[in-house]
């Protein structure tokens, strides 16, 4: 077994190799930009060597300096992680060139199926079901059209070398075919250093389902059953889970066989990933093979009790895979929900600065891991259900605006899909997260939300749920009125505090009054608390509900028990009541008595600024294209600028007719959230 591993990635990734690393006795090392001097996987990593500028372009990415840092160290072998050089051939064979081992596949299989155009190629010479497209080498975005126009649309615009939702676009049109292939072209270049396109069939209506492989050196490949990623935003996957809610035993059969086939035709050594669209009445059809660790693998961990992270070392070093396909049972049902840095206030565009808070929920352990005995490290076994937690982040710490927008991968496992999400939904309430825009939010709207309830989901959910974006999860009348009993009660603690405080009540005379006004969601709710010595009981119209729980003023998490079921709210104090968020809703309550709410009818609602004769920056970003000028008329969706941020393009457009009055930048200039870009007369 090796002695010293080097991590050539960042992260919540790195940290999470680092993880199984120390659990094996295997030394690591970390690399790190200027940006990641002081993050996580550094302070996790046994050694840590700095290899450039932020830009991934000039330090995660230039094999040079990762193998400069495997000399430096006397690395015996390298783990790509995902992104990054984790599909690169050329990385593959500069290792080996040195008789350094790569954690991952042999650069034959990273060449034959790493690339999406050969393995289209590869999968249709197999007689595998491929969604049909052109596969050759497209010259220019005029091209891209008339590809576009010949297949029909919609379609859908991939980078070769792509993965993790960049340099991927869906074009309805011959305009978006060619402003789509610009975009996924530059996207390619910087994220992965090639930017080869090809375009193939939007299969409306799909799922996208993956089956996990793992195959060794001595001929023995498996599959570990699949994984449901139909919840995407922007080709991005959001949520994930294990098994599909979908497949029935004869086609996760038959998906997992051509899986393995798949594999074995290009000689596959360690763990990837086949993925698959599947229709409404489950034929399925190739779409690509990843060729190494995928972000949500943690999910079939946790159902299979196999850690992929081991077993890749494990083959690297040239050990048989322990266990045969008839060994790899669905032990329960797992969630994984991807924490971003980014605003769904917003349209889910990128936020970067510092966490001023970053709570995260106990990990806790329990499920076909803690029966195997390799995931006790995570947590205690307390009940039925787990709570991981996989993250390169902490408290105090910046999120940059040079990678991926991903904070951490909250993931629950439960015995039933209904338990899984539960935990999601409690693990999800308790997460504090604070100094940046993100999608907790939007994460606990979805877990609520009865089509993914229902398992009825595919891949234009997000786009076809929320055609607005996202505002916030509805609150329902039900939860209304246990929010403002909440509210009641704590209100009331805090008003015995700052009475004690001010010296207006002995120890003795606590009361406070009994009758207040709840003002939540353009609602009022009466209410009249009878406090005891456990809590208190809140009528709230002619419906009393039992109020326990420890919250005290200050703390940023109140968890209640309201009605006789569990309710966690984040907390922040405002003016004459609380700003309260559960579920995805985000409440501002108010709490008066009954002649200071009299009052507060008659006061006036104060109205945001005019912004609509500007064109604002959406988010921290450099300026990569500026489409008109001065005194250009400009029509409603058309493309006005375009803005990078964490690898990803973005593309502003006008919300209706109008006239350029001024234009305040240029291209390769910083901006800030809410920096003007241009003006409107």
């Amino acid at each position: 077994m090796f002695k010293k591993i080097l991590i050539a990635n960042r992260g919540e990734i790195a940290c999470r190799v680092i993880k199984t690393a120390r659990k094996m006795g295997i030394a690591t090392v970390a690399v790190y930009s200027d940006a990641d001097r002081n993050a996580l996987h550094v302070r996790m990593a046994d050694e840590a060597v700095h290899i450039g500028p932020p830009p991934a372009n000039q330090s995660y990415i230039v094999i040079d300096k990762i193998m400069e840092a495997v000399r430096q160290t006397g690395a015996e072998a390298v783990h790509p992680g995902y992104g990054f050089l984790s599909e690169n051939r050329k990385f593959a064979e500069a290792l080996e060139a040195e008789d350094v081992v790569f954690i991952g596949p042999p650069s034959g299989a990273i060449e034959a199926m790493g690339d999406k155009i050969t393995s289209k190629k590869l999968a249709q010479e197999a007689g595998v079901s491929t969604v049909p497209g052109y596969m050759g080498l497209i010259a220019d975005a005029e091209e891209a059209a008339r590809i576009s126009d010949q297949i029909g649309y919609p379609v859908m615009i991939k980078a070769s070398a792509g993965g993790g939702g960049k340099g991927m676009r869906i074009a309805w049109n011959a305009d978006e075919a060619r402003e789509g292939f610009e975009s996924s072209k530059n996207e390619a270049a910087n994220s992965f250093g090639d930017d080869r396109i090809f375009i193939e069939k939007f299969v409306t209506q799909p799922r996208h389902i993956e089956i996990q492989v793992l195959a060794d050196k001595h001929g023995n490949a498996v599959y570990l059953h699949e994984r449901e990623c139909s919840i995407q935003r922007r080709n991005q996957k959001v949520i994930e889970e294990a098994p599909s809610p979908f497949l029935d035993p004869e086609t996760r059969r038959a998906m997992g066989e051509q899986a393995v086939a798949l594999a074995k035709a290009v000689n596959y050594t360690s763990a990837g990933t086949v993925e698959f669209i599947v229709d409404g009445n489950r034929n399925f059809y190739f779409l690509e093979m990843n060729t190494r660790l995928q972000v949500e693998h943690p999910v079939t961990e946790l159902i299979t009790g196999v850690d992929l992270v081991e077993q890749m070392i494990r083959v690297a070093a040239g050990e048989p895979l322990p266990f045969a396909q008839s060994d790899l049972k669905i032990n329960g049902w797992a969630m994984e929900s991807r924490l971003y840095a980014e605003d769904p206030y917003r349209n889910f565009l990128p936020s970067i600065g510092r966490l001023t808070r970053y709570r995260p929920p106990a990990e806790v352990a329990a499920g076909p891991m803690v029966a195997e005995g390799k995931w006790l490290a995570l947590g205690t076994p307390t009940g039925a259900a787990a709570v991981r937690n996989d993250t390169g982040v902490f408290e105090g710490g910046e999120i940059s605006m040079f990678y991926d927008p991903m904070i951490a991968k909250l993931c629950t496992w439960a015995p039933s899909r209904g338990e899984a999400i539960e935990a999601m939904r409690l693990a999800l309430d308790e997460f504090e997260v604070e100094g940046i825009g993100h999608n907790l939010p939007f994460l606990a709207a979805v877990m609520d939300h009865p089509k993914f309830v229902s398992g009825d989901i595919t891949t234009a959910f997000i786009a076809e749920e929320y055609p607005e974006g996202f505002h916030g999860a509805p609150c329902g009348e039900d939860e209304l009125r246990r929010v403002a009993a909440a509210a009641a009660a704590m209100h009331r603690v805090a008003e015995i505090r700052r009475a004690r405080i001010s010296g207006r009540l002995s120890n003795h005379e606590r009361h406070v009054g009994e009758d207040w006004v709840v003002f939540v969601a353009n609602r009022e709710f009466p209410a009249r608390i009878e406090a005891d010595r456990d809590g208190a009981t809140v009528q709230i119209d002619s419906e009393r509900l039992r109020v326990e729980g420890e919250w005290l003023p200050g703390q940023s998490l109140a968890r209640m028990e309201v009605g006789g079921r569990p309710l966690v709210l984040k907390v922040d104090k405002i003016p004459a009541g609380f700003r309260l968020r559960s579920r995805g809703a985000d409440l501002r309550v108010h709490v008066r008595r009954p002649r200071a709410a009299e009052l507060a009818r008659l006061m006036p609602e104060k109205l945001p600024p005019d912004t609509s004769k500007f064109l604002l920056c959406p988010m921290p970003g450099l300026v990569v294209k500026v489409n008109v000028a001065a005194g250009d008329e400009v029509q409603e969706g058309q493309a006005l600028a375009t803005v990078e941020a964490m690898k990803m393009e973005n593309i502003l457009r006008a919300e209706r007719r109008g006239t350029v009055k001024a234009v305040n930048a240029a291209p390769g200039e910083s901006l800030k959230v809410d920096d003007i870009i241009m003006e409107f007369e």
